[in-house]
């Protein structure tokens, strides 16, 4: 079925594909691969770049059925690839499990929030693709094929930004079902947050600090804790007194549950309510992840650079990954923290301060969100990725016709066309 899809959520990308396809089944997405000439996977569209673009044909995964299989014994979920992870949390919390982390928003559909590397927050948590145990992919020449954990090249299969075929399913490492209560402060110093760096990321499950790095504090501190224990004390900063959204002016009836109220993981991990739109639309977002040794002297550079930014910037967020051995993942071998740019909708003024951004934090090992705005090519991301010459290979092995390449592969992977 042809789909009328244009633009990216954000508004700010216009797809340049030739013809947007909906299968109804895998059959018929199997189909549709096969006999294509170029093709890429389409999601929710959150991404805010040309990643998911093609000039060739886009197949939208929302169409197909929807799966959830759950595997108590193994403690695994086998979801459908399209299927947003909001709906899968719902449906898991009904049944008693949960998963170990959310993103910020749980619009997003699992394969596509895998394959970009999106996480949530946790200093012992890793990304969403660090709980990926399986994968099933229609390959460049329609073939359904699968890749578990454990297998040759497994690292490489699951942040892989579509170069190696179309997700049809994904596998999930799943738990017991758990409560998480959210508190908030207000106007930490940043020079305190960055002498006690460690142990504020560390007291609660999921830390985000949200800044506009221009005022010399930390606006708000979000501490979403497992179970119904009492909030640590942040060295004076105060209690939140009320609802709090992290961008000024905006509807706080989006934001989940605070206050220090525990309720169900899938109401609180996220930091909003899944039947509410998702943030403004109207912005652009960029990340860039550091390696966490490196987070004090990012933070003082980005302090440095305020003033650039005036006036683009609706907010910071900065959150801590766990490490995992993901080949493009931004905590590939080692912890990172993520530092998250929530823009205006500008999109000259925001590619205009990148360069000075990827100056100060680029030699400091950091690696964008592949989904979010970023500058760096492949010969400037390729030392802050060790295995970046493996997955060439992979691509090279899984893709010889080079059906699931793009403009944006070219550029930052260094992928030839």
């Amino acid at each position: 079925m042809l789909s009328v899809v244009t633009k990216n959520w954000a508004g700010n990308h216009e797809y340049a594909a030739a013809r947007v396809q909906e299968p109804a089944s895998v059959g018929e997405l199997q189909d549709l691969v096969g006999s294509a000439e170029r093709v890429r996977a389409l999601g929710t569209r959150h991404s805010f770049t040309d990643v998911a673009d093609t000039t060739g044909d886009l197949v939208s995964t929302a169409g197909l059925p929807v799966e959830i299989e759950l595997d108590g014994d193994r403690q695994q979920v086998r979801v459908s690839g399209g299927v947003r992870y909001g709906d899968l949390a719902a449906t898991l919390q009904e049944r008693g499990w949960a998963l170990a982390t959310m993103a910020s928003l749980p619009h997003i559909s699992v394969a596509g929030a895998v394959a970009t590397g999106t996480h949530g927050s946790g200093d012992r948590t890793g990304s969403l693709a660090a709980a990926v145990a399986g994968l099933d992919l229609v390959g460049a020449d329609g073939a359904l094929r699968s890749t578990r954990r454990g297998d040759d090249d497994f690292p490489g299969h699951v942040v892989s930004l579509g170069a190696l075929g179309v997700a049809t399913h994904v596998i999930l490492d799943v738990e017991p079902t758990y409560d998480v209560r959210q508190d908030l402060y207000t106007d930490l110093p940043w020079d305190v947050a960055v002498a006690h760096f460690d142990e504020l990321t560390s007291s609660a499950y999921s830390v985000s600090l949200f800044t506009d790095w221009s005022s010399g504090r930390v606006g708000q501190v979000w501490l979403k804790g497992r179970g119904d224990s009492a909030p640590p004390d942040l060295w004076g900063a105060p209690a939140a007194t009320a609802t709090l959204h992290m961008l000024s002016g905006a509807d706080t009836a989006a934001v989940t549950r605070q206050g220090g109220v525990a309720g169900p993981w899938n109401r609180r991990l996220p930091h909003f309510r899944m039947e509410f739109t998702p943030s403004r639309g109207e912005e652009l977002q960029s990340e860039y992840l550091v390696p966490r040794p490196q987070v004090g002297e990012a933070i003082t550079r980005l302090r440095g650079l305020a003033s650039l930014f005036e006036g683009l910037l609706q907010v910071t967020e900065v959150r801590t990954i766990a490490a995992d051995d993901l080949w493009l993942s931004g905590a590939y071998g080692g912890d990172a923290v993520g530092l998250h740019f929530t823009w205006v909708r500008d999109v000259p003024g925001v590619y205009a301060v990148l360069p000075r951004i990827e100056e100060a934090l680029l030699p400091l090992g950091a690696r964008p969100h592949w989904g979010k705005c970023f500058l760096a090519t492949a010969e400037l991301l390729r030392p802050a990725y060790p295995r970046m010459g493996d997955f060439h290979d992979l691509a090279e092995r899984l893709d010889p016709s080079h059906k699931f390449r793009n403009a944006f592969l070219e550029r930052h992977l260094g992928l030839a066309l």
